[in-house]
């Protein structure tokens, strides 16, 4: 399967600025949201940036620490 990065990107965009306004809603630092997932904090910046596209697991852990619907990560258009 050949990808096209330019959606790829805004795909891993839109999920990275959900994780961000739960994160800030928690007034959670990357730092405090990346120990109660047990992963570094440079991942966590990497997925709110859209460098990176986070396993389906890791993004369910994730918002389930930010007291989030794992549905509301996905709830965008391109």
């Amino acid at each position: 399967m050949e990808t096209n990065k330019p959606i790829k990107r805004k795909i891993a965009k839109k999920i990275g600025n959900a994780i961000k306004f739960y994160r800030e809603k928690l007034d959670w630092s990357q730092e405090t949201l990346a120990n109660s997932v047990g992963v570094d904090r440079t991942y966590i910046s990497a997925l709110e940036q859209g460098v990176k596209c986070g396993s389906i697991y890791c993004l369910y852990i994730i918002s389930t620490k930010l007291n989030m619907d794992f549905k509301d990560l996905f709830d965008f258009k391109i």
